[in-house]
């Protein structure tokens, strides 16, 4: 047994099983190592951003880590954006990153680069392999650190000749760091400010965003008025018919203070207190109302679930959670609008579907249109980092083979890991891809105004703009083997996308929508 058959053996006896791939030299006895573990699936990526992305919406939705392979410092660099965003989620990942043999990089050959700097900005866990007989062991390992709560990335890097060694041993799994349950006092604590009279805020994030998380925070509600909210960006948030509907912190902070005026307690649960999502010139970065005070009753990585569920089983005893009815927009007509797809998709959203949601400005009215639509689950862009919607949604595909993927994606987001199309045709992957094109950083357009910039300018309008040739998705698409439509109706879109989800395999809808800004 060489190195690569140990390290692929030991991750498929880890319950890791699936490898999203773009290896290079360094990285082909791994490859050829695969044909030896039939059990573990290796999916190819063209561009390591979309590797990295789509093992990201993998764990969030199996909720276990899938591998990355990826080719020395720039495979990893090339992939970082998404990482970033994974790191933010706290999803497990486990990276192996191929590095040059280990006599070889003396000689500072081309691809020589510092992989333990790069990897080490994840703030994750990282460790190189320099024998053979430590890949088994070190693999293990890496699975372990990648679950530790709350979750996070773990990158091993693998020299090339520990790979090609003979004298690989498998090891046995190693148990991750589960979750820290939160102390009675500290829920008690939490109870009293609760029942303190004064006005409160409970903002919830990570594992709160799940179903029993969201059942207790809506007995918390219902029985103390506490204001509720989830964060901006969960990694995964459950929702639709049968679930309780808990608004969404807003992402602009005039939002965020509407919401939060006159609270006098924020209570974090799975997350942290809110700040601004940019500096802007003359406004506060610190988005807590000044005077309220921040308490956390779960620290990221702790049991936040059962937190709440404690601390509702203290202060609504006898409350029932309040639970979202059935209800679906009417389909809309006409030109489509900002306002009216979203209604769209919330009138033909199917049972159990993923959302991807990288929507951005066009986005902004569909948690309303989908809040009674049936029980879903909706994957944000936790780091902010564009470029993830496409990549996660594929990821999620292979995860969860059985259920419907919906990949609501702005078009200037799209560009960045386009590709990610290719591999979901030749993976033959249940995803529907909903393109809102506005044919513009929209999202700049809105941020250009906000920071106080002069935006007249035709050069500074230049760069926010799409157009100038305007982009056909339809044939991108069909390029790269996926079968695409355009929109410009309501009515075309509502057709359009009914078809798409019976149809196996993947599909793209080009919807042409107005910008908002």
């Amino acid at each position: 047994m060489n190195g690569a058959q140990s390290l692929i053996r030991t991750l498929v006896d880890s319950g890791v099983d699936v490898c999203f791939s773009n290896p290079g030299t360094s990285e082909m006895h791994f490859v050829a190592a695969l044909d030896t573990v039939p059990e573990m699936r290796g999916v190819l990526g063209l561009f390591e951003g979309v590797v990295t992305g789509a093992a990201d919406g993998y764990a969030r939705i199996a909720d276990k880590p899938a591998a990355t392979l990826l080719h020395l410092g720039p495979g990893l660099g090339n992939g970082l954006a998404n990482l970033h965003n994974a790191r933010r989620a706290h999803t497990p990942i486990v990276n192996v990153i191929g590095d040059h043999a280990t006599y070889h990089k003396q000689y500072d050959a081309p691809l020589e680069s510092d992989i333990e700097a790069v990897a080490g900005s994840l703030q994750g866990w990282v460790r190189r392999s320099e024998h053979t007989k430590d890949v088994g062991a070190d693999a293990a390992a890496a699975v372990a650190a990648s679950q530790d709560a709350p979750g996070q990335v773990a990158t091993l890097i693998l020299p090339a000749d520990a790979s090609w060694g003979e004298g690989g041993e498998t090891c046995a799994p190693i148990p991750p760091r589960i979750p820290q349950v939160v102390d009675a006092t500290k829920v008690k604590n939490i109870a009293e400010v609760l029942a303190s009279g004064e006005p409160v805020a409970l903002l919830v994030g990570g594992g709160g965003c799940r179903e029993a998380g969201l059942r207790a925070t809506s007995r918390i509600a219902a029985a103390t008025g506490v204001k509720a909210f989830v964060e901006t960006f969960p990694a995964r948030l459950e929702r639709g018919e049968g679930l309780p509907t808990i608004e969404r912190l807003g992402y602009l902070a005039e939002q965020v203070a509407y919401q939060l005026d006159g609270i006098k307690h924020v209570i974090v649960a799975g997350t942290k207190a809110p700040v601004s999502f940019f500096a802007y010139p003359g406004k506060a970065s610190d988005l807590v109302p000044e005077g309220a005070q921040v308490h956390v009753l779960a620290e990221v990585g702790q049991d936040v679930s059962r937190a709440l569920t404690d601390v509702a089983d203290l202060v609504a005893a006898e409350t029932e959670p309040v639970l979202q009815e059935a209800s679906r927009p009417a389909l809309p007509s006409g030109p489509l609008t900002p306002q009216n797809w979203v209604e769209v998709i919330g009138a033909l959203l199917p049972e159990r579907a993923i959302i991807a949601d990288e929507a951005n400005t066009s986005g902004l009215l569909l948690p309303a249109a989908t809040a009674g639509a049936p029980r879903h689950d909706v994957l944000t862009l936790t780091g902010g980092a564009i470029g993830y919607g496409m990549p996660v949604a594929t990821g999620a595909a292979v995860a969860a083979p059985d259920r419907p993927v919906i990949n609501l994606q702005s078009d200037g987001s799209a560009l960045y890991t386009i590709s990610a199309l290719w591999t979901q045709a030749r993976e033959n992957l249940d995803v529907t891809t909903v393109l809102l094109n506005n044919r513009a950083y929209a999202i700049l357009r809105l941020e250009l105004q906000r920071v106080g910039a002069d935006a007249s300018g035709p050069k500074a309008n230049e760069l926010l703009d799409l157009s100038r040739p305007d982009m056909d998705f339809v044939k991108i698409a069909e390029g790269m083997g996926v079968p695409a439509t355009r929109a410009t109706t309501a009515e075309e879109l509502a057709e359009q996308f009914q078809r798409a989800l019976a149809e196996p395999g993947p599909h793209l809808i080009d919807a042409i929508v107005p910008t908002l800004f």
